[in-house]
This record gives structure tokens, C-alpha cells and sequence, in this order.
């Protein structure tokens, strides 16, 4: 796994890695990891989006669904201009899950130096998220959404995915930028797959980029 990871580390400069995936995925927990193991930034749009809900009072993504754009853009896009990220790349956890948003996160995000080089979608089905959800309500134990607790908000989130997300991974797919993942086994499984397959896509890319 080390030479995958010093391949990809290679390839991917100070770019950056924008990783999808239906609620339950694990977008966060690949991120994260993989962030370590590529001495890079970790950015989560549902981590800013709720700090910021909780700093301003407001509540744009109760309910299950996906903030307005205009909201996101004045919130989140600016993450990618901070002194603290200039040096390193970017794992980036769904930012611009909404049709129409990736064009303008693409365009940020290369001005900044952290060109998008691949899009990671974690594959798995509804029941698989499902039974996920129905797992972490039994244990506690995968850090629940406080609103997640309602059957019928989380099925708004995956309705919301299927919506209004699917165009986007297809919009990457169409640049030649998605990357998937399957990811119906353990976190460490997932992980290693993931890595494998930005390996392998960075060994048959090289130095392309898209152009938008």
C-alpha cells in the first residue's frame, strides 16, 4: 500500500480529491484516513455547513435537505482560499453535492492550486445504507446526525442523493474524473480500496486534467 500511496501523492501535487457517496458511506471516514496517509487537508461540506448553522442560527440543512447554492457557495467555497491549505492537498468530503454546483467548486478550487483530479464515489446500494443507519441507531456508535434519527428525514437525504447528486457524479464521469468505489465491506476494506483505485487512476491519467 505504501508505493499506491506515494503514487498517488505524486500525482496528486496540492490537488485536491472530492469523495461522494450515499448517507452512510463512510465519505467522512475514508476522507479522514486518507487525508492522513497523504499528509493532506481534510474538508467536509456537511461539517462546515453545520458549524456555521450552529454559529448563525439557521438550519439550512434540517430536514434532510441539501442548503440553498447560493448559501453554500458564500460558505463553503471560500475554505479553498485559506493561507493554512495553500501547501497541501485537499480531501474534500462532498463539497457541491447539488447539479450545477461542481462547475463552480472545479473552477474555486482551481484558482487556488487545488485542482480537482479525481471525484471518489463510495458505492452502495439503499438497502445497504439503510441497514447502516438502522446498525448506528442500534449501537450509537457512527456519530448519528441528531436529525438523522427520523426514518423519514434520512430518507429525504438519500432521495436528496438521488436527485440532485447522481447528475453531478455523471458531470464528473462526462470530464473523465469519477473514480468508483465499492463499498459494502469493513472501514479498513474500503480505505484499501480506495487507494487502490486512485492509484490506478492516477497511473493511467498522469497528468490530466479536465477541462471545464
Amino acid at each position: 500500500m505504501e508505493e499506491q500511496i506515494q503514487q498517488i501523492k505524486s500525482w496528486l501535487g496540492i490537488g485536491s480529491i472530492n469523495i461522494f457517496g450515499l448517507p452512510m458511506s463512510g465519505k467522512d471516514t475514508v476522507g479522514v484516513q486518507l487525508a492522513e496517509k497523504l499528509g493532506a487537508k481534510f474538508l467536509s461540506s456537511g461539517i462546515i455547513v453545520r458549524a456555521m448553522e450552529q454559529a448563525t442560527g439557521t438550519a439550512y440543512s434540517h430536514g434532510g435537505k441539501l442548503m440553498p447554492s447560493s448559501v453554500f457557495y458564500d460558505w463553503v467555497l471560500p475554505y479553498f482560499e485559506r493561507e493554512e491549505l495553500w501547501k497541501y492537498p485537499l480531501i474534500l468530503s462532498s463539497i457541491g453535492r447539488w447539479a450545477g454546483e461542481e462547475d463552480e467548486v472545479m473552477s474555486v478550487a482551481r484558482a487556488s492550486g487545488h485542482t480537482i483530479r479525481a471525484a471518489v464515489v463510495l458505492q452502495l446500494s439503499d438497502k445497504d445504507v439503510v441497514e447502516r443507519w438502522e446498525a448506528a441507531k442500534l449501537l450509537g456508535d457512527r456519530g448519528l446526525r441528531h436529525d438523522d434519527a427520523d426514518p423519514e428525514i434520512f430518507q429525504t437525504r438519500i432521495d436528496e442523493y438521488h436527485k440532485k447528486t447522481l447528475p453531478v457524479l455523471k458531470h464528473y464521469q462526462e470530464l473523465g474524473l469519477l473514480v468508483p468505489v465499492q463499498a459494502d465491506f469493513t472501514r479498513e476494506q474500503v480505505l484499501k480500496n480506495t487507494i487502490e483505485a486512485l492509484a490506478n487512476f492516477a497511473n493511467h491519467t498522469g497528468n490530466f486534467t479536465a477541462k471545464l
